[in-house]
């Protein structure tokens, strides 16, 4: 299995994707053909396929890595065969030379392997004469043009569904945690529970850095893309909703290790206690109201578009020995309520 991971992915790519590959291989390797004729247009299908990429933004970047190292290795290797000629060390010694030409630009590595491949496929694959190089650099260009252009007529598609599920995800699990802390607060817990629970929210920390991540990735489908002006909005709102979430999750996790902590069975007694236990549930309503602002699902009830937490709780001293911990409570569900003011503004 272990192996099988190293060259398997999660998921398989969309449809879209292969056929947009086989097609932009299929016309380079034409249309190079047909305009340059001679060797077979190897240059220009893997300079296509390799163009084609999940966004327009990476297929822009991917032809000028394409390009640049072909025409450094393509030099690198003609200069070479022109003083040398072709025997097997010229070749050796091709792509040594790439490899440290790339290294002293202070090149990327994708880059740097295109330029010593590209000394190699000219060295291997024909006489490299300032013609045959300067054939193989416009073969070069025409494949990553055409690639791009068939990423450019089948438009990529927008990444932010995906994004979408991973910020709503983040929320229902904020305000289920907040739930589940009133919960712990209000009843008597067994060391087992005590430690569920912690876990449980710590799981919160490697899902924030998956919307992170899923919203980088929808910015990125939205760079080069036509259809990115009346998707750009739809972004901003995933990404102020992920900056609030975050300082929650912070927030919630401190409070449930500090019940982890701090907890005794004379907890659930203590009348403060009971009091945060009911700002938490309204905290993890205005939680779910913030999602489906973000959602933007319409028809929602009145009762549940009004926040709950209105005003932070102001009590007395603790009638127990809990009061470091009804500290620790209170100041966490301050930031709370601050940060969800500022999404109702």
């Amino acid at each position: 299995m272990r192996v099988l991971a190293t060259f398997r992915a999660s998921r398989r790519q969309p449809w879209l994707q292969v056929a947009k590959s086989a097609v932009a291989t299929i016309v380079a390797w034409l249309v190079a053909g047909w305009l340059i004729p001679g060797p077979l247009p190897v240059f220009a299908a893997i300079a296509a396929l390799l163009v084609v990429q999940p966004s327009l933004n990476q297929s822009v970047a991917k032809a000028i890595e394409r390009s640049v190292g072909v025409v450094a290795g393509v030099v690198i290797a003609s200069a070479l065969a022109l003083a040398f000629g072709q025997a097997t060390w010229v070749v050796l010694v091709a792509v040594v030379a790439a490899l440290a030409v790339a290294w002293a630009l202070r090149m990327t590595t994708g880059t740097s392997n295109q330029v010593a491949i590209s000394a190699l496929l000219v060295l291997a694959l024909g006489a490299a004469t300032p013609d045959y190089a300067l054939d193989r650099v416009l073969e070069t260009v025409i494949g990553a043009v055409i690639g791009f252009i068939v990423n450019l007529a089948f438009v990529p598609p927008v990444a932010l569904a995906p994004a979408q599920r991973t910020v709503d995800a983040l929320g229902g699990e904020v305000a289920a945690s907040l739930d589940r802390l009133a919960t712990a607060l209000g009843e008597r817990q067994t060391p087992a529970q005590l430690e569920e629970l912690m876990l449980t929210a710590r799981l919160m920390r490697p899902m924030v850095q998956t919307a992170t991540d899923a919203i980088a990735s929808a910015a990125e489908s939205l760079t080069l893309n036509p259809r990115a002006r009346r998707r750009r909005e739809e972004l901003r709102r995933l990404e102020a909703t992920l900056a609030r979430l975050g300082p929650i999750v912070t927030q919630v996790i401190g409070m449930t290790r500090a019940v982890y902590d701090r907890y005794d069975t004379g907890l659930a007694e203590e009348p403060t206690v009971r009091a945060i236990a009911e700002q938490l549930r309204r905290a993890a309503h205005d939680v779910r109201r913030v999602m489906r602002r973000t959602s933007a699902e319409p028809g929602d009830p009145p009762t549940q578009s009004i926040p709950a937490l209105t005003s932070p709780l102001v009590i007395g001293a603790p009638s127990s020995g809990h009061w470091i911990l009804v500290g620790s409570l209170l100041e966490d569900l301050r930031r709370i309520h601050e940060t969800l003011a500022e999404s109702a503004d």
